[in-house]
């Protein structure tokens, strides 16, 4: 079954649309995206591991994640969840910070809006809007790699997914 991955950058807008279906229910989805040791085996595409170091899923709670590169290096992301409609919606203001969880000085700030549909077959659909405050910030994204990355991680979780 085709997947559907959809990714529009809106330049103008400072938005990224993103969606992509799974062929699984969209509570098994959901669970892969709101637990750690479940959210760690697919978010960093390969050869990258991620670690969690403070996961609080409540609005206001703090997820403090590192992407871990094959040498060790870490990138410290910091997300503040904003808004949960439990089993369907996830929203999250994201940023870049050390270890501690300090954000990175005039480091950018992303706000992701993500939701999560049932489809026809048993099958899900997630759906993301991710805002940027600065063009500068969605552009540095965009010759980053993040549509590969993107697409690289939701095949992780197809992987997964299956394995579940």
């Amino acid at each position: 079954m085709t997947n559907n991955f959809v990714f529009e950058p809106d330049l103008a807008a400072k938005k990224i649309y993103i969606t992509r279906e799974f062929n699984a229910p969209v509570e098994k989805v959901w669970r892969a995206w709101t637990e750690p040791a479940l959210i760690e085996k697919w978010i960093a595409p390969k050869p990258w591991t991620a670690e969690t170091k403070t996961w609080d899923f409540t609005v206001g709670g703090v997820w403090l994640y590192a992407m871990v590169g094959t040498d060790g290096q870490r990138f410290w992301v910091y997300a503040v969840f904003t808004a949960i409609e439990n089993g369907s919606a996830i929203s999250t203001t994201g940023m870049f910070c050390d270890g501690d969880g300090n954000p990175v000085a005039g480091g950018p700030k992303s706000y992701r809006d993500t939701k999560f549909l049932s489809i026809d077959g048993n099958r899900s659909k997630v759906a993301s809007v991710i805002t940027f405050e600065e063009e500068s910030t969605i552009k540095m994204f965009m010759d980053g790699g993040f549509k590969q990355g993107t697409g690289a991680s939701f095949n992780n979780l197809d992987e997964l997914l299956a394995a579940e």
